[in-house]
């Protein structure tokens, strides 16, 4: 047989894969690669949506393993773990419920002299946007600068005139990673941040929105139960930081300068130590996790929490067991299923349950509204009051503030706070809690297949 030539032997070899990969069998090929594609970017965004928190055990080397709240080498592992220095120098007063917040928000914010800058979750039409959008108007035409930052999620529903009207009376707003096809990729991971800061040298974080359910004594049904806080002291640099980080990412500037910052008096605006722990998620631990785990593991005598949405991991379960097996009072404050706003949230928790009462951890379900408080305070020093809740989406994908206080008189004071509360409230015992209804087992268990992502 003659030898082909190299290019007859070409032209053979496009023969072949011509009668090969017909056009029937390429359509096919690029319809596999389509899907395949299609399930790569699908697996990529549930594993994002879903990821949880990886610490899983705190290993206790030394003598007596982690320090208690009180010792100084638990303050230095607190500030390296979650990058929150812990300043002396601050004034720190608990806000109760709406009734102890607005008015001294209304006072503080007409007050303003230089800047106000304000970032918020949640936000709804009423009569405290409106209320809001009067001050910040009025304070604009004094020649304040005034910058509102609102999610693009939870603050959905304050969009349209409201919006349209703030922006013409020259308060400068942005949307926090707005809901658009072309940022679907940020539309999980929401910042839950309650920031309030005035002139530079007030600060308020907590649980509130821009909304009329906060208003009240938090002891009626259409009146939330909430712990908010505001503090004057070098603390508030680091929530305009907090808020700073927020604005820079919608609007590519970065705010600095001493209006923001502005020089503190020598004098110390009050007695106690605090920091603001901002969280952020990233891929492995968060700072928030870290401070969770760290706050639970200091607990000597007693950890007293409140929280709205209380869906702790199997790893937090067993932090939380430990320490009651450990000998501390350790108690819960939760929402209720008559007055909770998410039901599904309800009924995830109570499937942790019966886990938690059988260490020993003691349940409450708050009665008379809406329990949204979170804080946490430990043997009657470490405190925590911010936007925190206990579970997978703000331990692992929202941005968060809390404000930390190591102080007695703080303790003291959310101590007291707590155990009125209890007053108010339901004690969900093991007895009771097993001749609970087939139903509501039922309904906790298709809840807490999707407590990844509540």
């Amino acid at each position: 047989m003659p030898r082909l030539t190299p290019r007859a032997s070409l032209a053979r070899a496009r023969k072949r894969a011509r009668e090969r990969f017909t056009p029937e069998l390429l359509r096919r090929l690029g319809l596999i690669a389509v899907a395949l594609t299609i399930l790569g970017l699908s697996l990529i965004g549930l594993f994002s949506l879903t990821r949880g928190t990886p610490v899983e055990r705190l290993r206790r080397d030394g003598a007596n393993g982690l320090a208690a709240v009180g010792d100084p080498l638990f303050t230095r592992t607190m500030e390296v773990y979650t990058g929150t220095p812990l300043l002396s120098g601050n004034a720190v007063e608990v806000l109760v419920n709406g009734d102890g917040t607005y008015p001294a928000l209304w006072r503080d914010l007409e007050g303003a002299e230089r800047t106000i800058t304000i970032q918020m979750y949640y936000s709804q039409p009423g009569d405290v946007a409106e209320r809001l959008a009067r001050i910040l108007a009025d304070r604009v035409r004094r020649g304040v600068r005034v910058l509102l930052l609102l999610d693009g999620f939870g603050s959905k529903q304050l969009q349209g005139d409201w919006l349209h009207a703030v922006r013409r009376s020259g308060v400068e707003v942005l949307l926090f990673r707005d809901l658009a096809w072309y940022q679907v990729d940020r539309a999980a991971s929401r910042s839950h941040v309650r920031a309030v800061v005035i002139d530079g040298r007030i600060g308020y974080t907590g649980g509130f929105g821009i909304a009329d359910q906060w208003l009240g004594d938090g002891h009626h049904a259409d009146q939330w139960r909430e712990t908010n806080v505001r503090f004057r002291g070098p603390v508030v640099a680091q929530l305009q930081a907090a808020f700073a980080v927020a604005w820079a990412e919608e609007s590519g500037e970065l705010l600095v300068g001493d209006q923001f910052y502005p020089r503190l008096a020598v004098d110390s605006a009050g007695p106690v130590r605090a920091g603001l722990a901002f969280a952020s998620p990233t891929i492995g631990s968060t700072e928030a996790e870290r401070l969770l785990a760290l706050t639970i593991a200091g607990a000597r005598r007693t950890l007293y929490i409140s929280n709205s949405y209380f869906l702790p991991d199997d790893d937090f379960r067993r932090f939380l067991r430990e320490a009651a097996a450990g000998g501390v009072d350790v108690r819960v404050l939760t929402a209720s299923r008559t007055q909770t706003d998410v039901k599904s949230v309800y009924y995830a928790s109570r499937a942790r349950y019966e886990e938690l009462l059988t260490s020993g951890v003691r349940m409450y379900e708050y009665g008379p509204a809406m329990m949204h408080a979170k804080t946490i305070v430990v043997d009657g020093a470490w405190s925590a009051i911010g936007s925190m809740n206990f579970d997978n989406r703000s331990l692992a994908l929202n941005n968060e503030s809390n404000l930390l206080a190591l102080d007695a008189g703080v303790g003291a004071l959310l101590d007291s706070l707590f155990l009125d509360d209890l007053r108010h409230s339901r004690e969900v015992t093991l007895a009771s809690f097993r001749k609970r209804p087939f139903w509501q087992r039922f309904l906790e268990r298709v809840a807490t297949l999707f407590s990844r992502i509540l």
